[in-house]
């Protein structure tokens, strides 16, 4: 696909652009005597340590919680998507969100999930706090302003741009605890990306789906359980007890179990939505290449639902809040369907 680039700021006039900091690394620093640095820098503060970037946007900003990301909550999520929808309203052609990168792939894919419209929402932060040589957080933040200000990034739902990179929230995952280029999207790559204050955009995602969570809904509780070797699944008869309302699994390979999971599963399957994704974080979940026991034929045979594409930090997601919209389980099937990017073949 020709990829289609942006022309430069100055040839357009400013959109409007409003940025919602939730603190992370980008805003960390150091406060006392102690080792280790604290979300503290505000949201304006931010803005100000960028030079050039009230050139590319009416820049309005706002703090809206400030933590770091292991502390974000489904509640705060939903909190986030009903500020950004007012802000759409009011005349935002563009939303810009900061934020720690430990959890940035699932906010990222939250939102999107969360967020219909076709104005872009461009999540960045940093892998270096301010204090450190080399700190990525100015840059990361100049280009997501630019992305949220490209006529080019709407109707792409929303974004992750790191290192001057444009993911897809469908397909990126934080990889490395602390490089730079932690940010990739497996197996798509990225969507584009950003050089010389334009924006090239080199392919788009097929298909989106939105799911609607009234504010205030309790967002249901549900297991990720990743298999290991000679696994025997004890963990699966617990999760019902414990209050969970659904479960995935990343199985082994294109989606298996061992033998000796699959009465657990069977069982699990009866008393709540089981989905099947794959440990390994990259290709899809298979229908019908494998038929022993634990095998992805007799999984779904079972009743589980294939997450396709989507890892299982994704379709954990997707199914806690199609679960909160009280989705009957064929549209979660479909969601799932859409997002992973797959089929069930014809036998």
């Amino acid at each position: 696909m020709l990829e289609a680039v942006e022309p430069p700021v100055e040839a357009r006039s400013r959109p409007r652009v409003d940025l919602l900091a939730t603190g992370g690394t980008i805003a960390s620093v150091q406060t006392d005597r102690h080792p280790g640095t604290t979300p503290t820098l505000t949201a304006e503060a931010l803005v100000q340590s960028v030079a050039g970037i009230d050139e590319i946007a009416e820049l309005r900003s706002a703090q809206v919680m400030q933590r770091a990301s292991p502390s974000i909550t489904f509640p705060d999520l939903l909190g986030l998507r009903d500020e950004i929808a007012h802000r759409v309203a009011d005349g935002a052609a563009g939303l810009v969100v900061t934020q720690g990168t430990d959890t940035m792939e699932e906010t990222a894919f939250a939102l999107d999930l969360l967020c219909p419209g076709q104005a872009p929402i461009v999540l960045t932060g940093a892998m270096r706090d301010p204090s450190r040589p080399g700190a990525d957080g100015p840059a990361n933040l100049l280009a997501a302003v630019q992305v949220a200000a490209s006529t080019q990034a709407r109707g792409l739902g929303a974004l992750v741009v790191m290192n001057d990179e444009i993911h897809s929230a469908r397909f990126v995952s934080k990889t490395h605890t602390s490089s730079l280029c932690a940010f990739q999207s497996r197996p798509a790559g990225p969507l584009g990306w950003v050089s010389e204050g334009r924006t090239a955009m080199a392919a788009r995602p097929i298909g989106r789906f939105h799911v609607h969570v009234p504010s205030g809904t309790e967002v249901p509780p549900v297991a990720l359980v990743r298999l290991g070797f000679d696994d025997d699944g004890r963990v699966f008869p617990a999760l019902a007890g414990l209050g969970f309302q659904g479960a995935v699994i990343e199985g082994f390979g294109g989606g298996h179990v061992t033998p000796r999971m699959v009465p657990l599963v069977e069982r699990l399957a009866r008393k709540m939505p089981v989905v099947l994704a794959s440990r390994t974080g990259c290709g899809e979940t298979l229908h019908s290449t494998y038929r022993y026991p634990g095998s992805e034929i007799e999984l779904l045979e079972l009743g589980l639902i294939p997450a396709g594409a989507l890892n299982g930090l994704k379709a954990r997601l997707l199914l806690s809040l199609c679960l909160a919209a009280e989705l009957p389980s064929k549209d979660i099937a479909g969601a799932l369907q859409t997002l992973g990017m797959t089929s069930e073949p014809e036998r």
